[in-house]
């Protein structure tokens, strides 16, 4: 069976970017390369608001938070992490197995970061070198206030890391206005791309770091490798590695769809998916993990289950009957929520509309009394998205 993607990403891809990667594969350097490769950091730099450097990378987005611990910071230094979810903890993993000392500050899952939590714990911890935290914490469909945390670690003179990848592209974050030192993200969450390519921001503060870093973690994910290679290479191979070109080729088509849209609209049709999900749901008595408000996910949504029905069953209803694949909990989440993904092609009316009409469908053989389209309660708001 073809299915078709609403889950937190990878996201169901648009047949124009499917096209731009079937040409034939282009080598990885020369100037017809160069002239690819500078467009896309061109229209990267857009997306992240950034005038800093931008490395693109083959890898996942984990990787990349590899890279930037690593290059920035030195065995048995302090780094402070957020943790209110799953990536998170995984974060938190990934700085410890640098040989970082990682200090947590904390809130319960379903609940933003608060930046007075951070300011106590840098103020209890003045040997920190480094703060981390994830935007968009997908396995619970909380944005955290990255704009306030970033304020909090400037304020303690520190450099911040951002793991961005399920939100740069589906949300504002313009990274030189916010101060944001480190950001990562990849080509398969809001920019609507195939899985295989990673990106990663690097601003002034942030080279400082890896400049006085006497630590050296790896070769290929160490940021010094990456600038000595633009930096010498650049004018004819500016990447270490050989480049999954047509992947590249794919996110060019995409950035150029997505710029065309304009930001802006991008980041709407992405707030209209997720509230048309959330108030059409709501019509049929489901309750959101995560209530209305400002640190409410409009690129996931976390749904609470229901005692009708386990998670389980309303995925594989939604699966084997409508080829619809959603998520579901992660780690202590597992059987208590569902989380429906809005990037892609499931912002789009059509999707939403299927998505929504097979939920009412299952309900309905559960013996729950639903009128016919008591979930498109919230269509009728925002644009015609197609």
């Amino acid at each position: 069976m073809r299915y078709k993607l609403y889950i937190p990403g990878p996201c169901e891809v648009d047949e124009e970017v499917l096209t731009a990667m079937a040409q034939p594969t282009p080598r990885h350097y020369g100037p017809e390369w160069l002239e690819v490769y500078h467009d896309v950091i061109g229209m990267l730099k857009q997306v992240f608001g950034t005038r800093n450097d931008i490395f693109m990378v083959p890898a996942a987005g984990s990787a990349l938070l590899d890279m930037a611990f690593g290059s920035m910071l030195a065995d048995g230094e302090t780094v402070v992490v957020g943790m209110n979810g799953f990536f998170g903890e995984r974060m938190k993993s990934i700085a410890e197995s640098h040989g970082l000392r990682v200090v947590p500050f904390t809130a319960p899952l379903g609940q933003p970061l608060d930046p007075e939590d951070l300011r106590r714990v840098l103020r209890e911890n003045p040997a920190a070198r480094a703060v981390a935290v994830v935007h968009h914490e997908t396995a619970t469909t909380v944005m955290n206030p990255v704009r306030e945390l970033a304020e909090v670690a400037h304020q303690a003179g520190l450099p911040i890391i951002v793991d961005a990848v399920s939100s740069l592209g589906g949300v504002p974050l313009p990274v030189d206005e916010w101060g944001i030192d480190v950001c990562v993200t990849v080509a398969n969450k809001c920019l609507e791309c195939p899985p295989g390519l990673a990106f990663i921001s690097v601003s002034p503060r942030a080279w400082e770091w890896v400049d006085r870093n006497e630590s050296h973690h790896g070769w290929y994910l160490n940021l010094r490798t990456w600038r000595w290679y633009a930096e010498n290479w650049g004018a004819w191979h500016p990447t270490p590695v050989t480049m999954p070109t047509n992947n590249v080729l794919g996110l060019r088509a995409s950035l150029r769809r997505i710029l065309a849209e304009g930001l802006e609209a991008h980041f709407a049709r992405y707030r209209w998916a997720s509230q048309a999900v959330r108030q059409g749901l709501e019509a049929v008595g489901f309750e959101m993990f995560v209530p209305d408000g400002p640190a409410a996910s409009p690129i996931a949504t976390a749904v609470k289950a229901r005692p009708e029905f386990t998670v389980r069953e309303l995925m594989d209803y939604l699966a084997h009957e409508h080829g619809i694949l959603i998520s579901g909990g992660l780690e202590p989440l597992a059987g208590k929520i569902f989380r429906v993904g809005h990037m892609g092609k499931a912002a789009t009316r059509p999707f939403v509309m299927e998505f929504l009409f097979a939920v009412e469908e299952f309900l309905r053989g559960r013996g729950v009394a639903v009128p016919a389209g008591a979930t498109m309660a919230g269509m009728g708001s925002g644009g015609n998205y197609q």
